[in-house]
């Protein structure tokens, strides 16, 4: 156990883990896992469940949990040094996961087992677990002739490199990016725990040896800049230089880019094209078809169809949306023209004098110290869990100082899982929110006793707020923005659809082996309740006077959430428009560009154009260095059937909104079967019948109702 990457007794060993033990232990595991596999490959017995396929599972549980801890330290403790080393072990990974799934003889003993008398007695989970491999396997090439399959492997390998590569631009753009302000009158408008934020960062830039405030790209302090703002220079050159970030407007300026190409253009083009010869490979016509093999979605037509119904419901109140920012900005403002830059700052404008308040007003609300117990309480009252602190005799070990780690036991005291919240923004972590799982729950058989225990689950949920800052010598608490707790609770829910998963084989518990178009469903299910006045009432306290939330100021919330609904609707569905069609009519080979291709996704759904030096695909990490490759519609397909499962709730709300049995019912049939069986068959065991549109429609103000 001297390498904690080795080490599989509990949860990760991060105070002790340093960059010399991450190639030796992933060389032993994937050494581990081949020998493993010949073993199995080379038995001439009929294969069974717990002679083949067990042994596989648990000899790649911990190449996959150990590379794991190493996947999540590059992307929150991100270093020039960790990202080689994480950038060579990559292809090692890569190319196994390739082996794995093109081995033929693997192929047809799950294809035996699937056809053998043992497969009708084994438990559905394991049926899916089977059927999943089955379907993999052809996925990944098993079918393709010897000469194919070395190709396809170099193909895997160059995504999986250029991947973490545009990754890396992204986050060293934004890193790279700072603006020193030392004139306090440019910065009117700007909330003063901004400012504060910004003079520490200025004091803590020995480079600059300037005082001042400075600004970064990162969300806590660019976002206010684009709200608060009144200096409109300033919104324009903060704007412009986010979104060129990882382009060709700014790609020489990362010191730390070893090659001299931050520009992720390039690699799009690469990526694109590599996708496509897979494609080409498996029999399909374009990568989006691969994509939904895995999915709820039937073909790319239907998700066409269905992005282009949402985009004609929402056109309108989209059109009335930027109607009235217009005449706001002209009459109120006199801002004849409005620009991209504007758009944040005349919104919020607008709802503070429509609405009577502002998200900094709300802002003051909502202390982490506040926010955390009352979204714990929630789940408690919810699943009949408890949530509690990690006591340290636990021994837990971090990768930052500002990390906590949780309990979440069941009402006997028992252990259900552990997960960990990262919550701030710093220079070596990747933007966004995330939920990543560190381990998976399954039962565990010591070989010795043949005594079973179930290994229980760990999840990790990372943000991107700002952190504490000192205000008059005195540390106030993290606050955020009503926005951030609902970002909190939609990756809690995917926490809670990990952890709560009552499933024993790997291969379906929690998110394992769930249709990426129905994986946002809890997650977004769990946003809902940020507009609840019983849940707020109890997560709310000024962070000065100690109130809680006023009824009436929530009820001015309440007002004003659909608040540019439609041009929210209209955005996600411009960006998953662009994602399909990149995917399934676009050819890297022709003479169009993938800059053009998102104009005509604007020209076709949107009603605001941003200036032309605008490069979003740049910064489009979702589909280019994460997993939505062809599936970012995932986003609206799953609200459609979280909206519509939170309105069972609604509709009982006569026995409270917070209803125990509701809860019970959505925990039993949604979260504790994981992946075990299809979505639709998961959702249709909680709602009694298929998913309807309606609900999703009237919770963002787009029906009669």
């Amino acid at each position: 156990m001297t390498n904690p990457l080795l080490d599989f007794s509990g949860l990760p060993r991060f105070a002790e883990i340093n960059n010399d033990h991450i190639t030796p232990a992933i060389e032993k595991l994937l050494k581990d896992s081949r020998a493993t596999i010949t073993k199995v490959r080379g038995n001439e017995t009929a294969p069974t469940w717990q002679d083949f396929v067990q042994p596989i599972v648990d000899a790649n549980e911990h190449l996959f949990r150990a590379w794991g801890q190493v996947s999540h330290l590059n992307a929150v403790m991100n270093s020039l040094e960790l990202r080689e080393i994480y950038n060579a072990n990559l292809p090692k990974i890569s190319q196994f996961h390739v082996e794995l799934t093109q081995d033929q003889r693997l192929f047809e003993k799950f294809k035996q087992l699937r056809n053998s008398e043992e497969f009708n007695s084994l438990s559905s989970a394991r049926k899916k677990i089977i059927e999943n491999e089955l379907r993999d396997f052809r996925l990944g090439g098993a079918e393709l002739p010897p000469e194919k399959k070395a190709r396809f492997l170099q193909i895997h390998e160059e995504l999986s490199a250029l991947s973490s590569k545009f990754s890396d631009n992204l986050l060293d753009a934004t890193n790279d990016f700072t603006l020193l302000v030392e004139n306090i009158d440019e910065l009117t408008g700007i909330p003063e725990d901004v400012l504060q934020a910004a003079k520490g960062a200025a004091e803590k830039d020995t480079a600059s040896a300037r005082p001042g405030w400075q600004f970064t790209l990162h969300m806590p302090s660019y976002l206010p800049v684009m709200q608060y703002a009144d200096n409109r220079y300033l919104r324009e050159k903060m704007y412009c230089a986010y979104v060129t970030r990882a382009s060709e407007l700014n790609s020489d300026a990362s010191p730390i880019n070893t090659d001299g190409n931050g520009d992720n253009l390039p690699l799009i083009n690469k990526i694109l094209k590599l996708r496509f010869e897979e494609a080409k490979m498996l029999g399909y016509e374009n990568f989006a078809e691969v994509s939904l093999a895995s999915k709820m979605a039937i073909a790319p037509k239907q998700v066409l169809d269905f992005l282009g119904d949402l985009a004609a419901k929402a056109r309108p109140y989209a059109e009335r949306d930027l109607q009235e920012l217009r005449q706001f900005a002209a009459e109120k403002l006199n801002l004849s023209k409005l620009e991209a830059w504007d758009l944040a700052y005349v919104s919020e404008k607008l709802r503070e004098k429509r609405y009577a308040f502002s998200d900094q007003e709300v802002k003051q609300y909502f202390p982490e110290t506040k926010v955390l117990p009352g979204m714990f309480k929630l789940v408690e009252n919810l699943y009949r869990i408890k949530i509690v602190s990690t006591p340290e005799s636990g021994n837990i070990q971090c990768w930052h100082p500002d990390v906590k780690c949780f309990d979440i036991n069941d009402a006997e005291g028992k252990l259900i899982g552990q997960f960990y919240l990262d919550l701030y923004a710093r220079p070596t972590k990747r933007g966004g929110g995330w939920m990543d799982d560190a381990i998976g729950r399954r039962r565990v058989e010591d070989k010795q006793t043949r005594n079973s225990t179930i290994q229980t689950p760990a999840a990790y949920l990372n943000c991107n707020f700002s952190a504490p800052v000192s205000l008059d010598g005195k540390l106030r608490p993290a606050l955020f923005t009503h926005n951030e707790v609902i970002v909190l609770f939609h990756e809690f829910g995917h926490g809670l659809h990990h952890l709560l998963t009552q499933i024993e084989d790997l291969g379906v518990s929690g998110i394992n082996g769930m249709e990426w178009d129905a994986v946002e469903l809890p997650s977004q299910f769990m946003e809902n309740f940020c507009w609840e006045w019983e849940v707020l009432a109890d997560m709310t306290q000024h962070v000065d006077s100690g109130a809680s939330l006023p009824r009436v100021l929530f009820d001015k919330m309440l007002a004003a959430k659909n608040f540019q609904s439609g041009l929210q609707m209209l955005r996600q569905i411009e960006y998953a428009l662009f994602d399909l069609r990149l995917h399934f009519d676009y050819d890297p080979d022709s003479n169009k560009t993938v800059l053009q291709l998102m104009d005509e996704a604007r020209k076709q759904v949107a009603v605001i154009f941003p200036p032309e030096y605008n490069r979003f695909p740049n910064s489009f990490a979702h589909i280019f260095a994460g997993g939505y490759a062809a599936g970012y519609y995932s986003y609206k397909w799953a609200e459609v059937l979280s909206a519509d499962a939170y309105s069972l709730f609604e509709e009982n709300v006569a026995d409270g909104l917070i209803n125990a049995e509701a809860g019970s019912h959505f925990r039993n049939e949604i979260l504790a079967v994981g992946g075990s069986r299809p979505a639709l068959a998961s959702f249709v065991a909680f709602r009694g019948r298929e998913p309807k549109i309606d609900a999703l429609l009237r919770h963002n103000g787009m029906s009669a109702t």
